[in-house]
């Protein structure tokens, strides 16, 4: 049997250039959404909500995927991932599992409400993550699109944290770094709650954003990949 499409969802502010390794790494059939908002000219128009911006990645993945795909997402984009697999499964779309990186369960994510005071605010928080999730302060004004972006992404993960959960039918693989300041192991674990199917989950060494770049993740999700082929 083919493998899956591997479609990424990346995090709150990211325009999704952490995952161009990994994506080489799994061609083909391996490729990102694009949140409302994040390309075109002057970067679109952003999701006027939560569901609004996981309707434009379910119409995107129903566009483009030719068989039931594997959804990989990254902290606020492994909710997206999530709420995307459940209204894909409504819409009778199959999906062949989810993957969360560097994300707690959904019934356990909080924002912090100290990021969402403002701009300085959320770059301070990004920071406390990991710095790496933004540009330098040199880059010619792109850290600011970064964060204002990544406030956004916190605004409407706010609504997800107020909204009812629904389960998914398909497995979920979990993994995070040893030091995320995001996730614990029952965090992990906690996934269980949200699929009928099965929930595994892993541990690499590093902070959140490390995962992305490992040969060790990579290797994992083409193990991923290939059990939700079989």
């Amino acid at each position: 049997m083919a493998h899956p499409d591997v479609v990424v969802f990346p995090g709150a502010g990211s325009f999704g250039g952490e995952f161009k390794e990994l994506l080489a790494a799994l061609a083909p059939g391996a490729w990102m959404v694009r949140y409302p908002g994040r390309y075109g000219k002057d970067f679109g128009t952003p999701a006027a909500s939560f569901e609004d911006a996981v309707a434009a990645c379910a119409d995107q993945v129903l566009r483009r995927a030719s068989a039931a795909p594997l959804l990989v997402g990254h902290s606020f984009g492994a909710y997206v991932a999530y709420a995307a697999a459940a209204r894909l499964a409504e819409q009778d779309h199959a999906v062949a599992g989810l993957v969360a990186l560097g994300a707690t369960a959904p019934h356990l994510v909080t924002v912090d409400e100290a990021a969402l005071r403002g701009l300085p605010e959320t770059a301070a928080y990004l920071e406390s993550i990991d710095p790496r999730l933004l540009p330098d302060d040199g880059s010619d004004g792109w850290r600011e699109v970064v964060v204002e972006a990544a406030r956004g992404d916190l605004l409407l993960l706010k609504e997800f944290t107020a909204a009812p959960h629904r389960k998914v039918g398909c497995p979920v693989a979990v993994a995070y770094g040893a030091s995320d300041p995001l996730v614990t192991g029952a965090g992990a674990a906690a996934w269980a709650e949200a699929t009928g199917g099965d929930c595994t989950w892993r541990v690499f060494p590093g902070g959140h954003g490390d995962l992305l770049s490992s040969p060790e993740t990579t290797a994992w999700l083409g193990e991923v990949r290939r059990r939700a082929a079989e």
